[in-house]
């Protein structure tokens, strides 16, 4: 049995990573709070500029006037991974890259070529660790001090990527917040765009009232799509960022669980260790007595 000081020595330490691990769980809390609440205002927004797409889609004559819409034969697939900066938040870059890694090995096996657009410095040593393609890492601004300015540098990127001809097709892989104790890795389509109709597949979405548009619909569409995906990535951004800060403060508060549980273990063994010690020293006084005697 270990000795009595050994023992006072580690319950001092399980003691200060509960006490450790219990201040980065507050932090994490403080920190979800703020984004939740910033992922939750955002989504009316992203759904009255879809709408407003919709909208002109009607008016707009083709896909061929459309190039973000134009849908070509796949040689080449881009993803944007959206990760973390930091550790310690339990299972999230786990379950994120490995299924990332599923999707990227049938794709591969399939003989298309794959390239990544990251956000995380998690994901890019992973990725670069295993001999991927790394067409982008975007370092400034980290993650969570990301505004839209980031969204819309990363949106520019996989937009000239997809018209330039680098990649066939844009798919964004991020973690989608779901509730507190549970994110979902998603892979969402994102260029070229197939959930949105224009022309004539747009059937009945078309204004209430039928306003000019000046120069044209074709010349306006052109111009909000891009601002549209800016709101896509922003929103997949935010999203990750939430589910982030909720798998950290789930890791730090099962670890902090950990090491109480821990400490009253110690605490028993001891207590036993020291009674024991002091039912020696009566038995030893108690024979130099009786010698004595």
């Amino acid at each position: 049995m270990a000795n009595l000081k050994e023992l006072r020595g580690r319950i001092k330490s399980v003691a200060s990573i509960a006490q450790i691990t219990r201040a980065m769980e507050m932090v994490a809390s403080m920190k979800l709070r703020k984004v939740q609440a910033k992922a939750q205002s955002f989504h009316p927004y992203v759904d009255e500029i879809r709408h407003l797409i919709e909208a002109i889609a009607a008016k707009v004559s083709g896909e061929g006037d459309v190039p973000l819409f134009r849908s070509r034969e796949v040689k080449t697939v881009g993803f944007f991974v959206v990760a973390s900066d930091r550790g310690l938040c339990g299972s999230y870059n786990s379950n994120l890259l490995f299924g990332l890694k599923k999707v990227v090995d049938g794709l591969q096996a399939a003989g298309k070529q794959v390239k990544f657009w990251v956000y995380g410095k998690k994901a890019y040593a992973w990725l670069t660790r295993r001999g991927f393609q790394v067409e982008r890492f975007f370092v400034e601004p980290p993650l969570d001090k990301a505004d839209f300015a980031a969204a819309k540098l990363v949106g520019q990127a996989l937009v000239d990527a997809f018209t330039g001809g680098a990649v066939d097709e844009v798919r964004l892989w991020y973690t989608r917040f779901q509730s507190m104790i549970r994110f979902v890795p998603t892979d969402a389509p994102f260029l070229p765009i197939r959930s949105i109709a224009v022309g004539e597949q747009a059937g009945g979405k078309t204004f209430a009232q039928d306003f000019l548009i000046e120069p044209d619909a074709t010349t306006v569409f052109n111009r909000l799509l891009p601002r549209y995906l800016e709101t896509v990535v922003f929103d997949a951004m935010l999203q990750s960022l939430t589910s982030e800060h909720a798998s950290r403060r789930m890791a730090m508060k099962g670890a902090t669980d950990a090491a109480v549980r821990m400490q009253k273990g110690l605490k028993k063994v001891y207590n036993r260790a020291r009674q024991e010690n002091i039912t020696k020293e009566l038995l030893d006084i108690v024979g130099g007595a009786s010698a004595v005697s």
